[in-house]
């Protein structure tokens, strides 16, 4: 297959979006928020889902890893490091539709794993919904354990959502 993993470049980003987008419909928290509200301030899901793409890269560009096959990205995993408190943290890690069931999301957590334990993190943390179920099998194959449970909730600031 030749899966290459490499650093982040910033002309990543637009197509690092572009797969975040389509990967992420139906297990993102924005299209929730999109499916109960409508699109928020001109915006809708995918831009908001896309601008954490835009984030992660401000905050640690050097922790963001691409997968590539062949050449062209395959996905890409966003990673950063809370020194302090020892944990390294997995905000996003999406795979393009036509690499997905390859072993390449599970390569792209162990360069991150191994990105942490480079950096003398004793922790790594990652997230996921409810509906995501192939998370749900990832993770925990890789010893991440569950330790509590979130529930997300939003409202509308208009004065006539209250009544």
């Amino acid at each position: 297959m030749g899966v290459t993993i490499r650093e982040y470049r910033p002309d990543d980003l637009p197509i690092i979006k572009a797969i975040t987008v389509e990967a992420f419909d139906g297990v993102s928290i924005d299209r929730d928020i999109e499916n109960e509200f409508g699109e928020i301030n001109g915006h809708d899901w995918k831009w908001r889902k896309a601008r954490h793409i835009d984030f992660d890269a401000q905050r640690d560009p050097g922790g963001i890893f691409i997968a590539e096959v062949n050449g062209e990205i395959a996905g890409y995993i966003t990673t950063f490091g809370d020194h302090e408190a020892g944990i390294g943290v997995i905000p996003n890690l999406a795979l393009d539709e036509a690499h997905r069931g390859q072993g390449i999301g599970r390569a792209l957590i162990q360069h991150a794993l191994d990105h942490f334990r480079a950096q003398g993190l004793s922790h790594a943390k990652i997230e996921t919904l409810a509906q995501n179920e192939v998370g749900q099998r990832l993770y925990p194959s890789f010893g991440f354990q569950e330790v509590s449970r979130q529930i997300h909730y939003v409202m509308s600031l208009d004065e006539t959502s209250a009544e």
